[in-house]
């Protein structure tokens, strides 16, 4: 081997670590709602979480990355450490698809349907498909699965330089002696161990292994330690990304480690009794690229099954290394471990926006409440609400603009800006809710009162604003369209409401029915209601936006309004159950 192959290793391994990496994040993209349909069915049941985890490391092909996904999850709240365990057993099985891919390139045979097979035979025609897809589609899934098949093509083509480029070494004595030092089942592990902790992927270590072994020099004595020291190195990431997490997310990292160390010593003593007793002649054999896919494999599965019924005994001796606390520990509402996973991270954005959502309509319930009966205890939720609402706002808005600052798909970046518009007109509901009962706080300093005829103009439009903040609330919560179309009919009657008692406000001050000092507290009660209506509405077109793929507020408005007949008709009848007291 000399300085050029070397070369040729180095850039075909950069290739093939590259090509893994820009796969496996538009396989991500891609995969988009399949990931928060795979998130809902994490639950307590084994089987269950086993397939989930299975099934999104299927996807993006990492179980490092699934695993800092589960210590997220973890660190949220949104997973019990009993569901985490789960999750990770089966990220360890579905870690093996990539080597599964990467022993293609070990089909041989001498007929046309054979030769096809080979990577080397279809790779061009997935990249020239996945340029196509690239370059000329203007459709962000399309274009998805252009890189995908780019990146799968990239890492195909690494491994075959690689595979290249240390084919020569089939002859070096040194290397022929390197594997032969390896036959030692404790060196194997470490090396499989310090590769994979080094590179950040087991899946990864496993085509650099598969690479070396079309030297022949690579037997399956050697190959199965180093593959077992693998599953131990990749747990390197997730102990990394625990670092500052709370207890229970230490110990969800805590579990990938105990999880592959228990696994790897039982097998590697199997292992050595086996060789020691036995001395099967297929250790002596060089591995083939599918010999270590199944290699690779059918350990996990192993490791899977000897753990999985005793999950239990691993939760308790995770919990014993890692100690309750001596104070409570907090929750992140948004971990920035799941930006690594953008669908999931989204997905968790809604959940926390929901919650928002909850908690500021709350406070607007609570303040129309204080309109017809002020308790300082109601005053005293209301603004502990708001001051929720705002700390809601400002993590919302710091974590959607790191999401959206990376590479995310369109659809996504565009549910991205929909809540960063959203939770603005949320948080400002709850501002309006604080000054209504500043309202009613200053009507009770002053001892002012408010007429009967303002008190049941109030009634009138407080109903209305409650109904409208529900079904703004309920269209947010459940994407419910028809509760959109009818909030902005509604905010035209609120509209036309306000002017109609400020009007009649107007007349009973000139009849002396009123004081000046209350219609002023009078007057910004009716501000207050309007523009709580006002951004009901701005709620309810983010809602229409994102199902009709717009970002124009306005337009979506528009299209509500150019449906003439039925906005009519909606307006008409809300303006009949709210228009009495405007006579």
């Amino acid at each position: 081997m000399d300085i050029f192959d070397f070369l040729s290793l180095i850039g075909g391994l950069s290739l093939f670590l590259f090509g893994m990496n820009v796969m496996g994040q538009a396989l991500e993209r891609r995969a988009g709602s399949g990931l928060r349909s795979l998130l809902g069915r994490m639950t307590s049941k084994k089987a269950a979480g086993l397939l989930t985890g299975l099934g999104v490391t299927a996807v993006i092909q990492s179980s490092s990355a699934t695993t800092v996904m589960v210590v997220g999850f973890v660190n949220s709240g949104l997973m019990s450490l009993k569901q985490a365990i789960n999750v990770i057993m089966g990220a360890n099985i579905g870690t093996t698809v990539t080597a599964w891919l990467l022993s293609l390139a070990g089909i041989d045979g001498g007929s046309v349907f054979v030769r096809l097979l080979k990577p080397s035979s279809f790779t061009p025609v997935l990249a020239l498909a996945g340029v196509v897809l690239y370059m000329f589609c203007h459709s962000d899934k399309k274009k998805d699965t252009g890189t995908i098949l780019l990146g799968f093509a990239t890492l195909m083509f690494g491994m075959e330089t690689m595979s290249g480029a240390v084919s020569g070494l089939g002859d070096a004595p040194g290397f022929r002696q390197l594997f032969i030092m390896f036959k030692n089942p404790f060196l194997g592990v470490l090396a499989g161990a310090v590769l994979t902790a080094v590179i950040q992927s087991s899946s990864a270590s496993v085509g650099i292994l598969q690479a070396l072994a079309v030297t022949g020099q690579v037997s399956y004595g050697a190959a199965i330690p180093i593959i077992m020291g693998q599953n131990i190195g990749t747990c390197v990431t997730a102990l990394i990304s625990a670092v500052g997490a709370n207890k229970n997310a230490k110990r969800a990292a805590l579990v990938h480690l105990s999880f592959n160390v228990i696994g790897t010593a039982v097998w590697l003593t199997v292992f050595c009794g086996v060789r020691a007793l036995l001395a099967p002649a297929v250790l002596d054999e060089s591995a083939t690229l599918l010999g270590i896919a199944v290699a690779h494999s059918v350990f996990n599965v192993l490791c899977t099954a000897l753990m999985l019924p005793l999950s239990g005994l691993l939760e308790k001796l995770v919990c014993r290394l890692v100690p309750d606390a001596g104070r409570p520990e907090t929750r992140s509402e948004l971990d920035e471990r799941l930006l690594a996973t953008p669908p999931i991270a989204l997905e968790r954005c809604h959940a926390v926006a929901s919650d928002m959502a909850r908690c500021a309509m709350g406070s607007l319930y609570d303040a129309v409440a204080a309109i017809r009966g002020y308790t300082p205890e109601l005053a005293q939720k209301v603004r502990e609400a708001e001051e929720r609402a705002d700390h809601y706002e400002d993590i919302l808005g710091t974590y959607l603009v790191k999401l959206s600052a990376g590479q995310i798909s369109g659809e996504a970046s565009s549910e991205a800006a929909e809540l960063l518009k959203v939770i603005g007109d949320f948080e400002r509901v709850s501002d309006h809710a604080v000054n209504i009962v500043g309202s009613m706080e200053e009507l009770g300093e002053k001892e002012l009162d408010l007429s009967d005829g303002a008190k049941a103009e109030m009634e009138v439009l407080t109903a209305a604003v409650e109904e409208i903040a529900e079904m703004a609330l309920n269209a947010f919560l459940n994407r419910d369209l028809e509760a959109a179309r009818q909030v902005e009919p509604l905010e035209q009657v609120i509209d036309a409401l306000k002017e109609t008692f400020r009007t009649h406000h107007i007349q009973r001050l000139q009849q002396q029915k009123c004081s000046i000092a209350a219609g002023f507290v009078w007057s910004d009660l009716l501000t207050d209601l309007e523009r709580v209506s006002d951004h009901c509405s701005n709620i309810a077109g983010c809602v229409l936006d994102a199902a009709l793929g717009n970002l124009n507020v306005h337009e979506s408005v528009r299209a509500i309004r150019s449906d003439r007949e039925r906005f009519v008709e909606r307006y008409e009848a809300y303006m009949k159950k709210y228009a009495p007291a405007a006579v």
